[in-house]
């Protein structure tokens, strides 16, 4: 099959939807399948270039350094073209802004179907940026925004149950599959957790957490810190990383400074998931989550296949991906109780060595390979439907 791939972010943005695209081309194109995808010219010297990746002209966001906005003409064309180059099943849209609008406009000049990815919880994420409206408005506005964007569409692909309960309480009755984002093992075996303490001047014995998102205000990595603090007053050597960029970085390093962490919390920005990322899982003792708003948490999977004790909330998408996990400590989100599941395994030889291994077990089962495939039976399903309705033969 061939499917045309259509996204507002791809790397060097380093989020969830950039992982999950390039996660989904990889295994598609180990099954025998060809996958083009149009995304922002960030204008970077050190913009990966892979095959089938192509760019469209874009510019800057105002007040969003990490974002581009693409040229709604140019990525029109760019996706006419080629689709008129012929053989393409599916149209396959990755975010809710120019892309979605391109895609469904595709579908009316070509007839191709539209298959959409429903990344983003948007309720939960609107306030942080619209603060001026309330919060009551902003909900509805974005749940009447989310279905009508799923009506405009084929098929929807969702990462977890949960998140399809809310689409459907949403009042969205488009057809939908839960296919989460796997994880490739062989991108996850590598990685010098030294190399990176020592980058940080921080010893191989002294205790280190470690958190890895996108530093947004919806990621609650205010929570994180406020945890920390508790943590480092009865272990003071202890130390937290941080890793990310994102428009809450100035107000988290304030609370740091107000809370006395300064000295304790490092900043270390975006960092290469061929090598430094997986240095930073590799160093830390402990990987501390909190998000409120992840459609499946891709992160969490990740330290655990590189064998790092996770301390997590379960909430939305992360209570599909901790479910059964034999390498998480799932606890509420109260401070107290989150610090004490920290200190105790941090004291803990014996459980550190019992949830490496567990949560080594428990990555294995999200094989890449395998939901890849699953992706891809939904693309022949929706590509057969769409052939059958213009009475044309199904390939």
């Amino acid at each position: 099959m061939r499917i045309l791939k259509l996204s507002d972010v791809y790397f060097p943005r380093v989020n969830g939807v950039s992982t999950s695209i390039q996660t989904f081309r990889q295994s598609l194109y180990e099954l025998g399948h060809e996958t083009v995808l149009l995304a922002p010219d960030y204008g970077d010297p050190g913009q990966c270039e892979e095959a089938g990746v192509r760019r469209v002209a874009a510019r800057r966001v105002p007040l969003d350094p990490e974002d581009r906005m693409m040229q709604y003409r140019r990525l029109l064309g760019q996706a006419r073209d080629t689709l008129r180059g012929g053989g393409y099943d599916v149209v396959h849209v990755h975010t809710p802004f120019l892309a979605h609008y391109a895609g469904v406009r595709l579908r009316r000049e070509f007839g191709v179907p539209v298959v959409e990815t429903y990344h983003t919880y948007f309720e939960e994420y609107l306030h942080h940026y619209v603060p001026f409206l309330p919060g009551g408005v902003l909900r509805l506005l974005a749940r009447r925004f989310t279905v009508s964007q799923c009506r405009a569409v084929d098929a929807l692909v969702v990462p977890t149950h949960a998140m399809l309960e809310v689409l459907r309480r949403y009042g969205v009755a488009a057809r939908a599959e839960v296919i989460p984002t796997g994880l490739d093992p062989e991108r996850f075996t590598g990685g010098e957790g030294n190399r990176f303490r020592r980058r940080l001047g921080i010893p191989s014995g002294q205790p280190l957490l470690v958190h890895i998102s996108r530093v947004a205000h919806e990621k609650n990595i205010d929570f994180v810190l406020r945890v920390f603090k508790r943590v480092h007053s009865y272990r003071p050597g202890t130390r937290l990383v941080i890793a990310g960029e994102g428009p809450a970085e100035a107000s988290l390093r304030s609370l740091a400074a107000r809370l006395g962490l300064q000295a304790a919390v490092h900043f270390v920005g975006y960092l290469d998931r061929a090598g430094e990322l997986l240095d930073c899982y590799r160093a830390a003792d402990a990987f501390v989550f909190a998000s409120r708003t992840e459609t499946q948490g891709l992160v969490l999977l990740e330290a655990m296949a590189l064998g790092v004790p996770v301390v997590s909330t379960a909430v939305l998408g992360t209570t599909e991906v901790l479910r059964d996990a034999e390498g998480a400590i799932v606890v509420r989100e109260e401070e107290s109780e989150f610090a004490a599941a920290v200190l105790g395994l941090l004291d803990d030889p014996e459980l550190q060595t019992t949830l490496r291994a567990g949560g080594a077990r428990t990555a294995a089962r999200w094989s890449a390979t395998s939901l890849a495939g699953r992706m891809a039976e939904l693309y022949r399903d929706v590509a057969g439907g769409a052939a059958e309705a213009l009475g044309e033969p199904v390939r």
